[in-house]
């Protein structure tokens, strides 16, 4: 176990040996489970064997927490209360010889995992702060969910929405109050503030969902979602600013099909809209998160592999699978691990394209505990 631990150690710190312990995995694995983002059931470390020992063996690089187990309509996931939330974190960060990512939903309002039920403060939505376009009042609600995040052992909220709210009716974006603003100045304003707070409590932001959900009139966890006659250039405004200001953390991609910038894939699984667009044109040099993999946009159009093997050669560097839309799959880590294993020995994904992933995805966990700007 101590021979796993520095073989993990030495390559988080970027050095290279010729030695390596007979049971120590080797460095493409280590550096294919930094791509992976799990979600799993259990209040704490132990209630999953298998997820706990894909932990051990450095097959997860990072954690999606959650309240609410959907497929089971369950309220029992991941979240009691804070003194067993901070529990939960530090033992799963104990499994792990790498620092994992430990994420969670918490951009206030009706998104919110830390719910008042289970003992935590109210937050605001972000439509609420958007209209009101106050900076101090913006600062005291993004403070003090980084603050609360940071005392629970969560590294990073998969927020701010810098969606525009194009369409006010829709379903997953403009009906839930998740969109600061129809205009981008305000968008960018507003996540400027959050991602600032975020930093100031050591905690690691993400801008969603690229290219832009706000348009759309479909829900991408339920069903594919085009948004081809409704989205606009203007929505990729809040990311130009952005990358433009040195923004440098994650950025989540949308399962939104838009004919406009790929037709053929969403954006998710598009080298056109990742590469193209948000690397190229944008000049991002970021880690890229997809959204949820298990979403119906992809899960019912491609198959695991192919959606991957996609995804991976468009230019996401961390796929998360939150286990918790349609359906639970205890073994989803060892699938993903295994598949892009297969993919890197056959060819079809390149082992510096892993490298690529790797070297974000280390950058960004080195920065995470340290003092920002």
């Amino acid at each position: 176990m101590k021979k796993t631990l520095l073989a993990a150690l030495l390559l988080l710190l970027g050095f290279t040996t010729a030695v390596a312990a007979p049971s120590a995995p080797d460095s493409l694995s280590i550096k294919i489970g930094q791509m992976l983002m799990i979600g799993f059931r259990g209040m704490d470390a132990q209630s999953d064997p298998a997820f706990g020992k894909a932990l051990r063996e450095g097959a997860i690089g990072g954690v999606v927490l959650f309240d609410y187990d959907v497929p089971s309509k369950s309220p029992v996931r991941n979240i009691e209360s804070a003194e067993q939330l901070r529990r939960l974190t530090s033992e799963l960060q104990g499994l792990s010889a790498i620092p994992l990512f430990i994420a969670i939903d918490q951009e206030g309002g009706r998104v919110c995992r830390l719910k008042p039920s289970r003992g935590f403060p109210p937050t605001v939505s972000a439509a609420s702060l958007g209209k009101l376009d106050n900076a101090d009042s913006t600062q005291q609600a993004a403070g003090s969910t980084a603050a609360l995040l940071k005392s629970l052992g969560v590294n990073m909220n998969l927020a701010p929405d810098v969606d525009l709210n194009v369409n006010p009716a829709n379903p997953v974006i403009g009906k839930l109050d998740r969109s600061f603003s129809a205009d981008p100045a305000v968008v960018a304003r507003q996540a400027r503030i959050f991602v600032a707070a975020f930093h100031q409590h050591g905690v690691i932001a993400a801008l969603k969902h690229f290219p832009g959900h706000g348009s759309s009139t479909t829900d991408t966890h339920k069903d594919f979602t085009d948004v081809t006659a409704t989205w606009s250039k203007t929505e990729l405004e809040p990311y130009r600013t952005l990358i433009r200001e040195g923004y440098a953390d994650p950025v989540m991609t949308a399962h939104v099909f838009n004919a406009r910038l790929d037709s053929r894939y969403p954006a998710t699984l598009s080298k056109a809209t990742i590469d193209g667009v948000l690397r190229k044109q944008l000049g991002f040099r970021g880690v890229v998160i997809s959204d949820d993999m298990q979403m119906k946009a992809i899960a019912d159009r491609y198959g695991l592999e192919q959606a991957i093997r996609l995804a991976v050669d468009a230019g996401v560097d961390v796929l998360l699978f939150g286990n918790n839309v349609g359906s639970y799959d205890p073994e989803i880590a060892e699938k993903a691990n295994a598949i892009i294993r297969r993919l890197v020995d056959d060819g079809q994904i390149t082992p510096e394209r892993i490298d690529q992933s790797y070297r974000r995805i280390m950058a960004l966990k080195r920065r995470t505990n340290q003092p920002r700007q």
